[in-house]
């Protein structure tokens, strides 16, 4: 009975012997999964992460954007992590709030609502993240950064450009998003030319409307109602960009006025490049997206380090005195296409070109 006793005691040790080890076991990654979450900062050899908020992929410019972003981020020996929101607001919100999860040391966002994504500013400095606005503002925020070109310079050069073409006359105005700070900064920078050969009578504004979306197709129906509006008593068109460049070219074909009218657009597009050797587009401007990109990704490592940023100018966005880069951006038409975005690599010179489909 002893015997029996003393077997049936060993087995039932051996059996909590087990239970323990099983039970060490399951604690023992949870344990292991606690130790990176200070990744990036506790060691210094680790890599600096650099979140990277996209609005879209659409339009020509924005993957060359991410690309040089991305190149510029990797040669400065950080990492990026990228997101696109496909024009989503709530899908940046969203994207956003991951990166932040994730741990990114700086979160650099092109938003495409400025007033929307202003929570996502909140909720990165809750987490003691930085946030730079690349390209275009972030309004009512307390933003850290803003790095772009000078988008009222642009709208001035835009029209400097077609008022030297066309100095008295009427005058169409087709705009980009109204939901984008940008669109607003670059009509203020047409109006500040065109003003004062308004109140001088040279100008008349004879149409003047937003695109939804930036889009080339809105941006079209604008212009299809313009010239019905104004029976075809059109003399110049200054568009918000070289899509919606590209929406009104398609209007002005449709009524046999292209080439009659000279249309202003930005971005320096490839479509545009070839239009204005066509001679359907008179200007665009030339924003060197790979100069913007490698000093996004400079500003991002040196804020990341803790370190200050120089600045050119500041930029008010609804609550604050933004600090701000401004980089300077370039009038291209016929006469200096070869010299700036051809010489440039920005696009080659075949395909500038290229004659058109028959």
């Amino acid at each position: 009975m002893a015997t029996t006793l003393r077997k049936v005691g060993l087995w039932i040790l051996l059996f909590l012997l087990m239970i323990l080890t099983a039970c060490e076991e399951e604690v023992s990654p949870k344990n292991e999964k606690k130790e990176p979450e200070n990744e990036g900062v506790a060691d210094s050899g680790d890599k600096l992460k650099i979140g990277f908020s996209m609005d879209t992929l659409e339009e020509e410019r924005w993957p060359r954007d991410r690309d040089f972003f991305k190149e510029a981020v990797e040669s400065l020996g950080a990492d990026v992590m990228i997101r696109e929101a496909r024009g989503d607001d709530s899908l940046q919100i969203v994207h956003a709030e991951t990166l932040i999860s994730a741990g990114v040391d700086v979160l650099v966002i092109v938003p495409h609502n400025a007033e929307a994504v202003a929570t996502i500013v909140n909720k990165a400095h809750n987490a003691g993240i930085k946030v730079i606005s690349y390209d275009r503002l972030v309004k009512n925020s307390s933003v850290d950064l803003y790095i772009s070109f000078d988008n009222e310079l642009v709208g001035e050069l835009q029209a400097k450009a077609i008022t030297k073409l066309v100095p008295k006359g009427k005058y169409v105005y087709i705009g980009g998003a109204n939901t984008d700070n940008n669109a607003h900064l670059l009509k203020q920078g047409v109006f500040n030319v065109l003003q004062p050969l308004i109140d001088k009578g040279d100008i008349q504004i004879v149409y003047d409307q937003w695109s939804e979306n930036w889009t080339p197709e809105n941006a079209y129906a604008n212009m299809r109602a313009a010239l019905k509006t104004n029976n075809n008593e059109i003399d110049a068109v200054i568009a918000g960009n070289d899509g919606t460049a590209s929406g009104v070219i398609k209007a002005l074909e449709a009524q046999g006025l292209a080439k009659k009218i000279p249309v202003a657009g930005q971005d320096a597009e490839l479509a545009a490049a070839q239009q204005i050797v066509q001679g359907t587009q008179a200007v665009t401007i030339y924003k060197p997206i790979k100069t913007l990109a490698y000093e996004a990704a400079k500003a991002a490592i040196k804020m990341a380090e803790g370190e200050t940023v120089k600045t050119n100018r500041k930029m008010n966005n609804g609550k604050l005195e933004i600090p701000s880069l401004l980089l300077t951006p370039i009038a291209v038409d016929k006469n200096n296409i070869d010299d700036t975005i051809i010489a440039d690599g920005f696009h080659q010179h075949d395909q500038v070109y290229e004659k058109p489909a028959e």
